[in-house]
């Protein structure tokens, strides 16, 4: 029977590192027994007074995660103190209230973007899913029109808001087609900045600020059209672009991969700045990973809600006469790399991104504005901050 001497301080010390986890009891005893019951388990006799507790507890065969240092005095100090239990409380916290995720599609009719987005969620979230009895008409405007969901996938909940925009591109003269979707997006960050600014303001701000814009470019095999230019031109200063290739399976895997680099070579030809942006302060672990990224954008994307069984499995595919092409397969197009990117990989960055650039950047102009440093620029709707802020007052 061994003999460990601590003092009281020690004692204490103990308990809250056999009840955090920090000490590692062996098999067959309880976190929950109190100290001296546990050490007596053990073969440990309790006395009160000071000793090397770290050599003690080795040899009854107890292992500490935490290090053990000494004072002034010559005591041992326990090392753990819990930090590490902030991301389970930061995690519980996310899971009870959950997170927003804004996504607005953009582009011709008939691209595919419902089927897309209900493809990257594997749920009806598209327009065209929620509307009984949907008949496709072309408005005769662009109508931007949104539609939200909680989503809920192992406790984590997602409420997600699908920005539509039918009728862009749709006309015969489609001049100033992006001024409602420019007007849309500026106008969810001026609703977001008056609460911001509100004295009584809600403990939780309600985010209906666009988070990503998927562009769908048509599969045309040669370059960008003007109004592809002029629409990312306007936009990619307000908002994060993700252009992706629609219907990708039309184009023979030689006119992909010369078609994706036409657009490559446009982008950086009119200056047009996609999401991830590189920054100069780029982590270098986050830099592999955007490099990857920006490589294979635009993504040649294929949507589908159709499930075939393939070598026994379930897999989502499109079914042609040749065989079916399997939507998550990297090698018939690009899918399953566009979600990791919206969902599994920089979901969290977007959001980021949108609140400390593009929203700043609207912030600081709007609050120029109201000083009256700001000329030339269009003021927003209603009241300016400065008068929003002296009526709160």
């Amino acid at each position: 029977r061994h003999t460990l001497t601590l003092s009281a301080h020690i004692i204490t010390t103990v308990t809250a590192g056999l009840q955090s986890g920090a000490v590692n009891v062996p098999a067959g005893f309880e976190k929950e027994d109190s100290i001296h019951k546990t050490l007596d388990n053990l073969g440990l006799e309790l006395k009160d007074v000071k000793t090397n507790m770290a050599e003690r507890m080795q040899e009854a065969g107890v292992v500490c995660s935490g290090d053990y240092k000494k004072d002034g005095t010559g005591r041992d100090l326990f090392g753990y103190v819990g930090i590490e239990a902030v991301l389970d409380q930061m995690r519980r916290k996310a899971m009870k209230t959950g997170f927003e995720f804004n996504i607005m599609v953009v582009g011709e009719s008939g691209l595919g973007k419902s089927t897309l987005v209900n493809t990257l969620f594997k749920s009806k979230v598209s327009r065209k899913s929620c509307t009984p009895n949907f008949t496709e008409k072309i408005p005769r405007t662009v109508e931007l029109q949104t539609i939200s969901h909680v989503i809920e996938e192992k406790g984590v909940k997602m409420n997600l808001t699908v920005i539509d925009t039918p009728g862009f591109g749709d006309q015969i003269n489609n001049e100033n087609c992006w001024e409602p979707i420019v007007k849309y997006i500026n106008e969810q960050y001026e609703k977001y900045l008056r609460e911001e600014i509100n004295i009584n303001r809600k403990k939780r701000i309600p985010d209906t600020r666009v988070h990503c814009c998927v562009y769908f470019v048509p599969p045309t095999g040669h370059w960008l059209r003007p109004l592809d230019i002029e629409f990312m031109n306007r936009l990619d200063k307000i908002v994060n672009i993700v252009p992706v290739i629609a219907k990708a399976d039309t184009l023979t895997l030689d006119e992909r991969r010369d078609f994706k680099q036409r657009i490559r070579q446009d982008l950086r030809n009119y200056s047009i700045n996609v999401y991830p942006q590189t920054e100069f302060d780029e982590d270098p672990e986050d830099k592999l990973l955007n490099d990857t990224v920006r490589e294979k954008i635009p993504f040649a994307v294929v949507g589908t809600d159709q499930e075939h069984q393939v070598n026994g499995k379930k897999i989502l595919g499109r079914k042609t006469k040749w065989g079916i092409i399997e939507v998550e397969n990297g090698a018939h197009c690009e899918f399953a790399n566009l979600r990791d990117l919206l969902i599994r990989s920089h979901l969290q960055d977007l959001k980021d991104v949108t609140h400390k650039i593009h929203y700043e950047t609207y912030r600081v102009r709007r609050l120029n504005e109201s000083n009256g440093i700001s000329k030339g620029l269009p003021k927003g709707n209603n009241l300016t901050v400065k008068e929003d802020v002296e009526n709160n007052l």
